[in-house]
């Protein structure tokens, strides 16, 4: 099999060559480490190929992605005797102890793990350019970002290295990257894929897991194998629909009543090119019988915001001095970026009360958020209010605090990490192009619990605006 060939399919398809007797796993882990080898150092998408990618492809388990190769993010992946180091030179060196049920489960499903996508450092950025392991750009233009802080895994799924790569998303980290590469990236509720076994719920229940992949079917699959319940879960939700979540993309959403907002909460002003992508979407879907109608959940984006700061902060700084005493180094500005630095410095100083009247300020605006919902099926914004921004954008040395970090990225961000914090479910899909060649993502959003409803819709949109066929510039077809 050529290159090309792999490339032009998706995990289901290569784990049906794989039972057809066409390919064998060992054969599709080979090619996912040439694919990387063609497009790194350009991609940068990869900080470490597994040595045995390949031997261990033969033992892959015979499930639905028999074969499969995937990457997996270099943050909490939990794969246990692999090195896991979060973008971050702090944490250089340091070996998962205890294997993910994630991780667990991406192998009993037939997957092959070949190696580890880049990641912002601690995943607190938006874009994915780190000191220790240098910057990630989109498959579209290498003078762009990748989106972070699943940057890697994005850019790899988007460059045809991998079809599927493990993400996680606490303020958009899925759908950032999955929008700037080109790529789909759903941000499950809060609860459908478990953090077992040590951790509880990362960010305070903001951060899920999940995957990005080229085909909405492949993610839909993904969910039916990594969103099964686990023993003692802190948070938990119904179970899959009849059928599982990939019977979904057969079914017919029915008329479904829908809200259309493009303007940014943060009060930037959207690009208008993707101001544009959103109306066509929205008449789009107007066409297919859903009624949609001009309007926007109501909440103070500055509360959020502080909010958001504090949470974010604590958290941070706890795991930043988790990782430490592990590795047994000191945070500093010689082992962090300068604006993680000081989100831990920050972090550290949040009293208990502090850190309460941000959970209560987020459940308020959560429960504003949410109370939309009860007018609305779903929610069609733009994933990002501008396209990619360049390479060097963001700056590792630069002098920053907390909330003018946060704050400086809001044009770029403000529709995706409330989203977070209410546990609602959301789907960045690649439906459209900017002049210059640039994906432009839509973001879909469902109430709690309500996946099947974005898959049904979603799989509507695939059919009618396709995205299989584009082929970024940066590609493991080129060259």
């Amino acid at each position: 099999m050529r290159l090309e060939e792999y490339a032009a399919h998706d995990g289901l398809a290569l784990a049906e060559l794989v039972r057809e007797g066409q390919v064998t796993p060992a054969e599709l882990a080979h090619l996912a480490v040439r694919g990387a080898e063609r497009t790194e150092p350009r991609l940068g998408a990869i900080t470490g190929l597994y040595d045995d990618a390949v031997e261990s492809a033969e033992a892959a388990e015979p499930g639905p992605f028999h074969g499969v190769p995937v990457l997996l993010k270099d943050l909490f992946h939990g794969d246990a005797g692999r090195p896991t180091e979060a973008g971050s030179r702090l944490a250089e060196g340091w070996v998962a102890q205890v294997q993910s049920e994630l991780v667990r489960r991406v192998r009993a499903c037939g997957m092959v793990p070949v190696g580890r996508a880049t990641t912002s450092e601690f995943g607190v950025m938006g874009t994915t350019e780190t000191i220790a392991c240098g910057p990630t750009s989109t498959p579209w233009s290498g003078d762009h970002m990748a989106g972070g802080s699943s940057g890697g895994s994005g850019a790899a799924v988007g460059a045809g290295i991998v079809p599927i790569a493990t993400g996680s998303d606490g303020g958009g980290s899925i759908r950032i990257p999955a929008s700037a590469c080109g790529v789909v990236g759903l941000k499950t509720s809060r609860g459908r894929v478990t953090w077992a076994p040590a951790a509880g719920e990362p960010l305070l229940g903001w951060a899920v897991h999940h995957v990005l992949t080229r085909s909405l079917r492949d993610t839909a699959a993904c969910l039916d194998e990594l969103a099964a319940p686990y023993p003692g879960e802190l948070f938990t939700l119904p179970g899959p629909p009849d059928g599982g979540w990939l019977d979904q993309l057969r079914l017919q959403p029915g008329p479904l009543r829908i809200a259309v907002c493009w303007q940014p909460w943060s009060g930037a002003e959207v690009v208008a090119e993707i101001r544009a992508a959103c109306e066509a979407t929205a008449t789009l879907l107007s066409g297919l019988g859903h009624e949609l109608v001009e309007a926007s959940p109501q909440f103070s984006w500055e509360q959020f915001l502080d909010a958001m700061t504090v949470i974010w902060s604590s958290t941070t700084a706890q795991t930043v001095d988790g990782f430490a005493q592990a590795v047994g180094r000191e945070p500093s500005p010689d082992n962090l970026e300068l604006p993680t630095f000081r989100m831990v410095e920050f972090g550290r100083a949040v009293k208990v009360g502090e850190l309460l009247n941000a959970i209560d300020s987020a459940g308020y605006v959560s429960r504003q958020v949410r109370g939309f919902f009860q007018d609305y099926d779903l929610l069609l914004t733009p994933t990002l209010g501008a396209l990619p921004a360049r390479l060097g954008t963001y700056r590792p040395d630069e002098e920053l605090e907390p909330k003018q970090l946060f704050g400086s990225w809001a044009h770029l961000e403000s529709f995706l990490p409330v989203f977070n914090a209410s546990g609602q479910p959301a789907i960045s899909l690649p439906l459209h192009m900017s002049e210059q060649g640039m994906p432009i993502g839509m973001q879909l959003v469902g109430r709690v619990g309500a996946e099947a409803t974005l898959l049904r819709v979603a799989a509507q949109l695939e059919q009618a605006l396709p995205w299989a066929a584009r082929v970024p510039p940066l590609h493991v077809s080129d060259g």
